[in-house]
């Protein structure tokens, strides 16, 4: 930028590699320097032999890799270019399959889960609290993402039916294409790197998945998260008996995968009590202290000095177990007795157990590994459950939302959920019904490629003609159930009696609808020196009006929102702003100004609002360079005195 030309806005989704050099230029500033590339011209690079001597005892990562113990397989190499490729779509907004688009804060995104995950970079980095996936297990017939990762966006809206010709198609992936499981492998690995930059430090993600792939999952999430951020392999029982026709062993269980961002800061809320827990809790001894439960005084592991008599009141010696003693001291039982902490039942009688107070213990659960169908529900649950809102069968593989829910309660209480291999839509289900009845403030983020229903389907003959279309509509019925029982509830007389009056939460019943799509900017191709002449007469024709003509205000807006680091649930406020329409975003912290004239009052009003960026479009200066001078002018003006971080920004597209 000279000094009379505003800074172009990046039209481009986040920079990984870019971002990861900033990082590492942060801790070893010294380690950067400057060389000569081919043409003679000067760029940054990284004289590693520095980095090896500032890593100390660590500089043996940088020699070669034989011997060393890793995972890589066929592909791998494509999968961190394809992780360096931004992408240059946008999402669009469809107001039309939203609900109550204005003022919900949640989303449901359609499109190829790798490049939304590239245009979320910017806005929710590090935001999100919790990630739901149930990818494709990879059993030889599912559906699996692009296996090219060159043109991922062209590829997807050929795909979609959003652009003409053949376009490069998805597909199955079958044990006999002799790629089997490095296919899968360079489908997840990308979209994990991408979905640990949007996790929050104290983030967690959990993955459902099976057998067939869950070694290389491990493998996998080890290297992105890093296995001290493991958390736990939790096993699902999704079947109540066994399968009859099963093979060899019937298989009546799944996992749920977990690693958090940092070990350190992730900590599992506790699970509630439920009523059969609560009710091993009573006070036969009517106990000023409440409620307790008996606990075992005797331990498995034998300890000499914890192994006496006990006399019961009644007279009765009672001894430890065999080969066990008691967990505690005869000093420190002596003093549970004295305390009224010990109970040898109602005749004094009894083996001595220990009474553990409900107001003394922890206030829930601790999460275990093993989550059964009672706890968790099951499969066949989960078709009863979306059958109920769907007569008709519409999706085969529902995950059950007690799953979902459970997962949540350890994770989430506030915050965004996010899932972006959505399905029908379950987490989203989960999220509004916990919400309910927790009358917590959780959001979701649902992402799902628009995959078509088989045409011999049911989904298909109900009108669905995507899974897209099935998880949309699955978010809309829920919410109008949730309506529906906040009405009954409302209207019921004996809700309304003194003393019944319930204090129902402010729920987000609505969501927005976005789809992936080009950019409604032509972006820029002629940096390229060695361009033919033609090449560059044929760029720059095009870049006269770089704008598509068929994009809309609301089009255009969202995709700078997007791109200039801002959520897309957003507050946006129309304005009148010296005469011209301006859009406030984050209560003006963002100025987007759409008018295809640009003013010197509108300039002079911009920067005395003193927003964080103050974005315009090029054209609105109509050629004249001594009013685009004038107010990058302007703005340097304001920004004097001021910190480098609190300096206005002003960029045009």
């Amino acid at each position: 930028m000279t000094i009379d030309q505003p800074e172009k806005m990046d039209l481009r989704s986040l920079d990984i590699s870019a971002d990861n050099r900033a990082k590492l230029k942060q801790l070893f500033p010294t380690v950067f320097t400057e060389t000569a590339d081919e043409n003679g011209r000067l760029v940054e690079s990284i004289d590693f032999e520095k980095l090896k001597a500032e890593l100390g005892t660590f500089s043996d990562l940088f020699e070669s890799r034989r011997g060393r113990y890793g995972m890589d397989w066929p592909g791998k190499k494509d999968c961190l270019k394809i992780i360096q490729q931004p992408s240059l779509g946008t999402l669009k907004p469809c107001r039309e399959e939203s609900v109550y688009f204005d003022t919900t804060e949640n989303l449901f995104i359609e499109g190829d889960n790798l490049e939304v995950l590239k245009l979320l970079q910017k806005s929710y980095y590090g935001k999100i609290k919790m990630i739901y996936i149930d990818p494709p297990y990879n059993t030889g017939n599912e559906f699996i993402y692009p296996d090219k990762y060159s043109e991922t966006l062209e590829t997807y809206l050929a795909y979609a039916g959003l652009t003409d010709g053949e376009g490069k198609k998805f597909a199955t992936n079958t044990p006999n294409e002799g790629r089997f499981h490095t296919k899968w492998m360079n489908m997840m690995y990308p979209r994990l790197y991408l979905a640990r930059n949007l996790l929050r430090e104290d983030g967690i993600i959990l993955i459902s998945i099976d057998d067939h792939e869950v070694t290389n999952l491990r493998k996998i999430c080890d290297e992105v998260f890093g296995e001290e951020n493991f958390v736990a392999n939790i096993v699902w029982q999704k079947k109540y008996g066994p399968a009859n026709d099963a093979k060899l062993i019937s298989d009546t269980h799944e996992y749920l995968m977990c690693f958090c961002k940092s070990i350190e800061k992730w900590t599992p809320y506790l699970l509630p009590r439920n009523e059969k827990q609560l009710k091993a809790f009573q006070n036969p001894d009517n106990d000023p202290r409440g409620v307790w439960r008996a606990s075992d005084l005797s331990a498995r592991t034998y300890s000499k000095n914890c192994d006496y008599p006990i006399k019961t009141p009644s007279g009765r010696v009672v001894y430890p177990p065999p080969s066990r003693s008691w967990i505690i001291t005869k000093e420190r039982f002596d003093e549970l007795v004295n305390d009224n902490r010990i109970w040898f039942g109602v005749n004094g009688d009894g083996r001595p157990m220990q009474k553990k107070f409900l107001s003394e213990i922890k206030e829930g659960i601790t999460p275990q590994t093993w989550w059964g169908r009672e706890f968790a529900g099951d499969n066949k649950i989960a078709r009863y459950e979306l059958k109920d809102i769907f007569p008709e069968n519409v999706y085969d593989t529902p995950k059950p939302t007690s799953l979902i829910k459970r997962a949540i309660e350890i994770s989430c209480k506030s915050g965004i959920v996010l899932d972006f291999f959505s399905g029908s839509c379950t987490a989203a289900h989960a999220v509004l019904e916990l919400n309910k009845e927790d009358g917590m403030n959780r959001k979701f983020i649902m992402i799902q490629l628009p995959e078509p229903c088989d045409e011999e389907s049911e989904a298909c003959k109900a009108g669905y003609k995507t899974i897209a279309d099935i998880g949309k509509e699955r978010i809309r019925r829920v919410i109008k159930k949730i309506e529906e029982e906040q009405a009954a509830k409302a209207n019921d007389p004996q809700m309304q009696l003194p003393g019944l009056e319930e204090e129902r939460p402010q729920l987000d019943l609505g969501f927005k609808v976005f789809k992936l799509d080009r950019s409604n900017f032509r972006v820029w191709d002629g940096t390229d020196p060695e361009m033919p002449i033609e090449k560059l007469e044929e760029q720059l024709t095009l870049h006269a009006d770089h704008i598509n003509a068929e994009a809309s205000q609301e089009d255009i807006l969202y995709e700078l929102l997007l791109k200039a680091g801002y959520p897309l649930t957003s507050i946006v406020e129309k304005m009148d702003m010296a005469g011209k329409t301006v859009y406030s975003i984050a209560e003006g912290a963002l100025l987007i100004c759409l008018e295809d004239e640009i003013t010197r009052e509108l300039i002079d009003a911009a920067a005395e609002a003193e927003p964080v960026q103050f974005i315009c479009l090029d054209r609105g200066f109509k050629g004249n360079d001594q009013l685009k001078a004038n107010a990058v002018q302007t703005f340097a003006a304001r920004n004097q005195g001021r910190d480098k971080e609190k300096q206005i920004v002003f960029r045009t597209v």
